[in-house]
């Protein structure tokens, strides 16, 4: 049973999707760096296409996306995306020992199924003949909205093997607040069609802290998530800074849930999910388990990228599309945002990354402790960090949240959603940039 200490969650801190994060990105970094990066890597990589598209733009979605009412605006953004494909694919050693092979491809967005289902098949035909793909696990984020039975025999043929739906809330009426309509029916058909084509592992998305939410409504999506057969739930806190996002300003703030009742609803789902034979992943996700997910927390092998938490334990992942970010072992480095600027940078043959960061060994070194507290639940703590975090972390230490074992931090069971507050005392960045982040449960 969790117990809330709203005085430790009170300090806004990031997911910790990288480390250091995305605000940290700055313009010096581009690419020449990711054009070095590239060159240099070998071995196992995965890839993430972004597709910035959707049919509707939901009111609360921070992803870098627009509505696909543009034909033609949809067709340059994927003519330049194949014009990316290539000029990557060149940049990556293709022979000897050294080659570069790719194992996994996510499609995120937006919406990948924003486009059509021929666009998707020659993205995929494109992006399996420029790198030499051979069988590698493909996964895509999906909008019921769109996910017409047309649907149903590419995914099949491409062998999607893992899907996440964006379902957030069964709730009608929490629905319609949230600008994302669509009936249970709609969920049940695709999951369906999923099945039917062959997907084997099924991740929900949901969200609390919705506006006029309640634990009932909770309790309801809960429910339904499990008679639907997910085999893996994302639980995520709706983060509500409308000062960032300006779609959110449709979302009527006086509705919202406080932090206390965002709390229950976040030990609520944990304890259901738990009951109903899921393991928890990190501190957000759960999963059946026999799902990969799962095993990888149980066997200590979980990591933490841009997807959230993941069981691919590559350490390159190539970005492509605008706004996706690329991750190696000493680089972060962000493509163009802007889909008109993407689109120019790639008709004049040039890599569109803009931003990023030289990740240090020091980088390296927090980044790990980071990780390991999220994904594992502990983390050998060196003496110096020790001497630096350690009197910041006094009042988790009093609660029982967490405590020192050996040369090890770990979070105990009552700790999780503590997890992010206790992982930021390691990063030195936080400094004077909190109130950039949301809420920590």
């Amino acid at each position: 049973m969790w117990t809330y200490h709203p005085e430790l969650l009170a300090l806004p801190v990031p997911r910790y999707t990288s480390f250091p994060t995305a605000v940290e990105f700055a313009a010096g970094v581009g690419a020449a760096e990711l054009a070095t990066a590239l060159e240099s890597q070998g071995g196992e990589i995965s890839l993430y296409v972004h597709i910035p598209f959707c049919e509707k733009i939901c009111w609360y979605c921070g992803c870098n996306t627009s509505v696909a009412n543009r034909t033609d605006r949809v067709a340059s953004y994927l003519d330049a995306l194949h014009r990316e494909i290539g000029l990557v694919a060149e940049r990556l050693p293709d022979a000897g020992s050294h080659a570069a092979k790719v194992t996994r491809i996510a499609f995120g967005g937006g919406s990948p199924n924003g486009i059509s289902p021929v666009d998707f098949v020659r993205i995929v035909d494109a992006l399996t003949l420029q790198f030499a793909a051979s069988r590698p696990a493909i996964s895509m984020e999906l909008d019921p909205r769109g996910l017409g039975p047309e649907w149903g025999a590419v995914l099949g043929a491409v062998g999607i093997e893992r899907a996440s739906l964006g379902v957030q809330t069964f709730a009608p009426d929490l629905q319609q607040a949230i600008g994302r309509v669509q009936p249970a029916r709609m969920i049940e058909n695709a999951t369906a069609l999923l099945r039917g084509a062959g997907v084997g592992s099924l991740n929900f998305d949901l969200m609390y802290g919705l506006p006029g939410q309640t634990l009932a409504h909770l309790r309801d999506t809960l429910e339904q998530t499990v008679a639907l057969g997910a085999d893996r739930v994302a639980l995520f806190g709706y983060a509500h800074v409308p000062h960032l996002i300006a779609r959110q300003r449709k979302i009527d703030a006086a509705a919202l849930p406080d932090a206390e009742a965002r709390f229950r609803m976040a030990a609520f789902g944990h304890e259901f999910l738990v009951d109903q034979g899921y393991l928890p992943v990190g501190f957000d996700h759960f999963a059946l388990p026999g799902d990969s997910l799962a095993q990888a927390a149980l066997n200590g092998t979980l990591r933490r990228n841009f997807q959230g938490f993941t069981e691919d334990r590559t350490q390159a992942l190539v970005g492509l599309g605008a706004s996706a970010i690329s991750s190696f072992p000493e680089l972060l480095v962000q493509n163009e945002k802007n889909t008109g600027r993407y689109r120019m940078m790639l008709s004049q043959g040039r890599l569109t990354a803009s931003r990023g960061v030289v990740r240090t060994g020091e980088d390296r070194r927090r980044g790990a402790v980071i990780e390991g507290l999220l994904c594992q639940g502990r983390a050998r703590i060196e003496p110096d960090l020790r001497v630096e975090a350690f009197p910041m972390l006094q009042a988790y230490f009093d609660a029982g949240l967490c405590e020192a074992n050996g040369e090890d931090l770990v979070i105990r069971p009552g700790g999780l959603p503590y997890a992010r507050s206790i992982a930021a005392r390691f990063d030195p960045y936080r400094k004077d940039s909190l109130r950039r982040f949301s809420s920590a449960v």
